[in-house]
Order: C-alpha cells, then sequence, then structure tokens
C-alpha cells in the first residue's frame, strides 16, 4: 500500500489550523523507501513555507541518537552497561553514597537513578556536562536507585555524555558529529545552536489560545545543558536515517555499520515499567519508549522544546518508521489524528485510545489525597464527596510565560485503584494520564505524570 500525499497534504492543512500549529514535516520509511510532505510555514512572520528541507528542534528525541552512541562504547568493550558510572568517572558522587557507588549507565538510560536535577547553572561553554557532574555532590534522591522509573530531563543523559567524552577524549557534540552523523552520511543534523542553517531552520511557536494566531516563541533553544538529552535538530530524512538504523540492525541507509545487531537487540530488549502506561506505553528501553499497540510492538522516541515537537514511531513488523516534526503544540490529538491517517493507509494498526474511566470504583480517598512535588512542579490531590481532584500548582513566573493561572484544578476520573484521567480544562490541551502508586502505611508515595515521578511530601 501507498500513501496519497494529496490527501495526506490536504488533511494535515485542516489539521494545522485546527490546532493553530504554524507547519508539520512527516516523513514515512517503508522497507527502505522514504515519503516526504511539508505543509505550512516555517515562522508567522515571514510566512515562509516550510519543506521537507526544513530543520527541526527534536527535543528528547536526542536521548535516542545519545544513547546509539553509548552502546558504541559497549560494542567496543570499553564500557559495562551494569558497571558502575564511577568505573568511568571515579569522582561521580551525589548525596546518597550508596547511590555513588551502584549508579550504572542501565539506570541512566532507563531514567531509574532517582537523582534529582539539582546541577545548577552549568553555563554554555565546552565544560558543561563536566560542571554538570561536579555540580550533582549534593543531589538527593526523588526515589531510592532503582526503585521506580521517573524521566530526568537533562542530567542522566549528561552523565552519559560525560563518559563518552572522557572515552574519546573530545567534546560531546564532536562525538556525536563523529559517531553517528558523518559516518551516516548526514549534512542537516546537528546538536549546537550555532552548527544550524538559520535559513532552513524552523522557528518555534507558542499558542496562547485557539481564537488567537501562533506566536514565536521567546526562548529560541535550550539551555546547553539540555544538549545530550534534548538539543539535537534535525531533518524528517535524517530522523528516518536513525529509524533506519534500529530496523535493520545497526546499518546506516549508506550501508554503514553504526551499531551491533546485538547492541540494537539490546536497545529494544532491557526493559523497565512504567508506572503510567498510557501516555506512551508501558515500558521503558535503552533510549526508546516501548509502547504496545494492540499487541503489536511499537518503539517510539518523542521531543519537546518550547515552541516545536518531534514524534518517531518505529514499526518493526512492518519495517516501517513514521516521524512528525512540528513548530508548534505538542498536541497529542494532532500527532494520533495525522499519525493514524498514514498508519490506515499503510494497513497498519492504529494507535490506541486513551482507556475509558470505571466510574464504579469505590476508592479510599485518603490513600490518594496529600501533596507531591519536586522543585517546580507541585501536584495537591484532594477530595470532594467523594471524587479526586488534582491542582497544578505553577510557579508564578512560569504561569505568566505560558499565560496560564498559576493554580489549575483538574477532575481524577478512576481507570484503575493506580491510574487515572485528567480532562482539560481548557481547548488547548488534551487528556493526560496520572499513575498514583506505591502505597506504603496505607497512602501511595509516588505520582507519575507525563513520565515524571514526584513523590509524596505531606
Amino acid at each position: 500500500m501507498t500513501i496519497d500525499l494529496p490527501r495526506l497534504r490536504a488533511r494535515v492543512a485542516r489539521l494545522l489550523t485546527e490546532y493553530a500549529i504554524p507547519s508539520a514535516a512527516i516523513g514515512v520509511l517503508r522497507d527502505g523507501e522514504v515519503t516526504e510532505v511539508a505543509v505550512g510555514v516555517k515562522n508567522v512572520l515571514t510566512g515562509e513555507p516550510a519543506t521537507t528541507d526544513t530543520v527541526y528542534q527534536c527535543g528528547s528525541m536526542t536521548k535516542t541518537w545519545t544513547a546509539l552512541a553509548f552502546l558504541q562504547l559497549v560494542d567496543e568493550g570499553t564500557v559495562d552497561l551494569d558497571a558502575p558510572v564511577r568505573n568511568h568517572l571515579p569522582t561521580f558522587a551525589v548525596a546518597d553514597p550508596e547511590v555513588s557507588a551502584r549508579v550504572t549507565p542501565r539506570h541512566l538510560l532507563y531514567h531509574t537513578s532517582g537523582i534529582e536535577e539539582a546541577y545548577g547553572d552549568p553555563g554554555e561553554d565546552d565544560d558543561v556536562y563536566e560542571r554538570m557532574v561536579d555540580g550533582i555532590a549534593d543531589a538527593p534522591q526523588v526515589f531510592p536507585l532503582g526503585h521506580t522509573h521517573g524521566y530526568s530531563a537533562a542530567l542522566g543523559y549528561a552523565v552519559l555524555a560525560r563518559i563518552l567524552e572522557v572515552r574519546d577524549g573530545k567534546g560531546w557534540d564532536d562525538v556525536l558529529r563523529d559517531r553517528l552523523f558523518e559516518p551516516m552520511g548526514l549534512t542537516s543534523t546537528n546538536s549546537r545552536r550555532e552548527q544550524v542553517d538559520e535559513a532552513r531552520a524552523a522557528t518555534g511557536h507558542l499558542t496562547p489560545a485557539l481564537e488567537q494566531d501562533p506566536v514565536v516563541t521567546p526562548v529560541d533553544y535550550l539551555p546547553r545543558a539540555f544538549g545530550p538529552g534534548g538539543n539535537v535538530t534535525s531533518t524528517v530524512r535524517e530522523v528516518l536515517a536513525m529509524a533506519h538504523v534500529l530496523l535493520t540492525e545497526g546499518l546506516a541507509p549508506n550501508g554503514k555499520r553504526i551499531l551491533s545487531a546485538e547492541s540494537v537487540q539490546e536497545m529494544k530488549r532491557s526493559r523497565v515499567p512504567v508506572p503510567d502506561p498510557y501516555l506512551f506505553g508501558p515500558e521503558w528501553a535503552l533510549g526508546l519508549i516501548v509502547c504496545d499497540w494492540h499487541g503489536q510492538t511499537v518503539y517510539a522516541s518523542d521531543g519537546s522544546t518550547i515552541g516545536q515537537n518531534a514524534r518517531l514511531r518505529v514499526l518493526p513488523e512492518s519495517n516501517t518508521a513514521i516521524v512528525l516534526l512540528t513548530n508548534g503544540g505538542p498536541r497529542e490529538a494532532f500527532y494520533r489524528a495525522v499519525v493514524n491517517h498514514i498508519l490506515t493507509e499503510l494497513g497498519e494498526v492504529t494507535i490506541p485510545e486513551p482507556p475509558a474511566p470505571d466510574l464504579t470504583l469505590r476508592l479510599d480517598p485518603a490513600r490518594y489525597v496529600g501533596v507531591y512535588e519536586r522543585p517546580g512542579a507541585r501536584f495537591e490531590v484532594s477530595a470532594e464527596a467523594g471524587r479526586l481532584h488534582l491542582t497544578l500548582v505553577m510557579d508564578p513566573m512560569q504561569a505568566d510565560f505560558l499565560g496560564k493561572p498559576d493554580r489549575v484544578r483538574y477532575d481524577l476520573l478512576p481507570v484503575s485503584e493506580t491510574h487515572f484521567l485528567m480532562p482539560p480544562t481548557d481547548a488547548l490541551e488534551d487528556t493526560q494520564t496520572v499513575a498514583i502508586y506505591d502505597f506504603a502505611d496505607g497512602a501511595a508515595r509516588y505520582l507519575h505524570t507525563n513520565c515524571r515521578v514526584h513523590p509524596r511530601v505531606e
């Protein structure tokens, strides 16, 4: 089956208008053949059209690139995924001495180290990842080592990048270029803002309200601290080159072996459970999310910056990959509509719908009520007439930046004793899912949403 490009283009154009997203670039890899399409504008101020050569920010999709580079060290026999980080960074230390001695690269790849993102301000210089590692000597544990999954936006992959730097004797950006970008023949993929061809770059946008036009983001790029976890920029074709490596057990489209088949299999097979399985998938592998689409295993890599969004889905059973890059959002409903359109045309399974609430469940509110908090994020779970609610408390400056109130109250609709749906409160949001779990002494210890974990503090 093939994709009807005029039909897809028209569908995406309608969806861009509906969701107030300026542009989308879409790529499909099917049995080694690439199909591309771009719709919309790179920048609402200039009106310049997006093309399939437009460069978008990939956000946390970067973590998959970093994982590929790190697994090359495993292939070379210089790193053991289950040996302590201290084997490679002898001075590595956090507040907990046991974690300092025992944390491994596999913990970091899984997001199960539990180390708080307390690395201070490492600056923008070339020693940024060395400074991040040096800056976490007092970093506390969000949860005990290996106890649960809790996404690390920057720190975990910065530690992996520092190991790569020490092993290769060069900066992380050069490591990624020399280990991946150049061998794969990629000319439009970079990890530093200074390397991006601004004439080809998409501009990020925020949407204050659906009835308002998107506006250019005031934050052009994420800080360099996010580099190994969030700063790669690329095109749809070159993101699909990474997917090609995963689909062909380690080969780039140009035939160059990037990773051994054994290491690619390890990336996919080695997994931990995710407390909230509904947003992305039930398990986390090494630099990849593992999804279950009606019994078919699909691998995902997603990312967002402030005004841009990236989605990659890899379907090994049908030798297919789909990438969606936008300069607005993220919107889960937009992604589902576009990708399901493509999947349907290809005769593939579609993305599962969110679970339905079970309003017959009778839960004891006392097990859930409380405050769950980490720096920059506070969730207050309360009960009223036997119904649970969640109040998101935002920093006033952040709320003002996003044009939102600093306290937003949501209903929590139970799916099970540990999982809830959180319907949106305005048209710019999608239904979210929440896990409240680990009932020590009768009360939940953690709240997990958007892959982030928040411990009970009251």
